[in-house]
């Protein structure tokens, strides 16, 4: 058996993110094979992910990468056990670096892990030895595509328009979208099964209200209306002039696309 050297142990370290003692335990059962090594180590990372899968990830980071052109971007989030463990520098290089191989997805909308995303998780989670996860990815292209990460990292916003609008209020769309959480464009992108279930409540209420079928049938309509104007985004009084809604900062631009994601929370993504 060749001699288990600390030189041959720090080149396993270096080589596979493990400990020390990890690696030389992997070069003492591989007999001093360096590649018989490195198999052992990767079964025992696999074990070590099954075993991590069960614990709940509540904490995270969300990555966003833009083309330089700026008429593509992406977004990923990925989800681990603590806040410490987010705020680890190789953690958020990670992120990063999903949110890039999100961008080379072949098509717009909601993308699934692939090999490489899982790969880059899993060699993180190997070395903090907490579960961690890819909950989710979108990529969006559009003539101009704008992004906002909020400062701690745990809430982001890609758009795309269509038309002429400044970089200035972009900027101030995603911030709005950030902040106002929109689940559509415009009125009809609501979804029909949160119609009903909101208008289910809204009937609900103005039965127990005792008033007359004809009364609760205007409060029901009334409050359909507001619930739908609070929610499309084009409808919405924009926040940094409430007295203007979004579709009048936009001029003749027109909103193609959004998604919207907080760690840990719901996301939005639509795409026309």
């Amino acid at each position: 058996m060749a001699e288990i050297t600390a030189a041959l142990v720090k080149a396993l370290r270096e080589q596979t993110g493990q400990g020390m003692m990890d690696c030389k335990k992997a070069l003492q059962d591989a007999g001093g094979d360096v590649e018989v090594a490195k198999d052992l180590l990767r079964k025992k990372g696999l074990v070590t992910a099954e075993k991590k899968a069960g614990r709940p990830t509540k904490e995270g980071l969300i990555g966003i990468h833009a083309s330089p052109d700026g008429t593509a971007a992406a977004m990923a989030e990925i989800q681990c056990e603590t806040d410490f463990t987010a705020r680890n520098e190789e953690f958020g290089a990670m992120v990063k670096a999903a949110a890039e191989m999100v961008a080379n997805a072949p098509q717009d909308g909601r993308v699934e892990a692939t090999a490489e995303i899982s790969g880059a998780v899993h060699a993180v989670l190997t070395k903090t030895r907490e579960n961690m996860s890819y909950a989710r990815g979108v990529k969006i292209t559009a003539p101009k595509v704008a992004t906002y990460l909020h400062h701690t990292g745990k809430v982001g916003v890609l758009v795309g328009v269509d038309g002429e609008v400044s970089d200035q209020t972009l900027g101030d769309l995603c911030m709005h979208i950030a902040f106002a959480e929109p689940i559509g464009i415009t009125p009809e992108d609501i979804p029909a099964e949160t119609i009903e279930k909101e208008k289910a409540f809204a009937l609900e209420q103005a039965a127990e209200s005792g008033k007359p079928p004809q009364i609760a049938e205007k409060i029901v309509a009334g409050k359909m209306k507001k619930f739908l104007a609070a929610n499309a985004l084009l409808e919405q009084p924009f926040v940094r002039d409430d007295k203007k809604k979004v579709k009048e900062i936009l001029g003749g631009a027109t909103v193609t696309a959004f998604a919207r994601f907080a760690v840990g929370g719901p996301g939005t993504i639509l795409i026309r």
